[in-house]
């Protein structure tokens, strides 16, 4: 699967997920209280989010910065998968 694929499918995912995990959870998390792979899934969510996606190294930036406002969506889609 391409780069952009994958961000696209975890753009939607973290749209379907994201109004109720926002509601539940606060909206930044410290990064030390983090896994891995929820860092990882929400700056894919976050760069999937990103004003100009058509350009990666704008996305890469912008997921760089707002990653940690993208972590309840990325527990919420973690967590439905368990």
């Amino acid at each position: 699967m391409n780069t952009s694929r994958r961000i696209l499918l975890a753009g939607m995912a973290g749209l379907a997920v994201a109004p109720t995990a926002a509601a539940a959870a606060a909206p930044s998390a410290e990064p030390g209280d983090v896994t891995v792979a929820e860092e990882r899934f929400a700056r894919t969510i976050a760069a999937a989010h990103a004003p100009d996606i058509i350009c990666a190294r704008q996305a890469e930036r912008y997921a760089d910065a707002h990653w940690p406002e993208y972590v309840a969506a990325a527990r919420a889609v973690i967590g439905s998968r368990a």
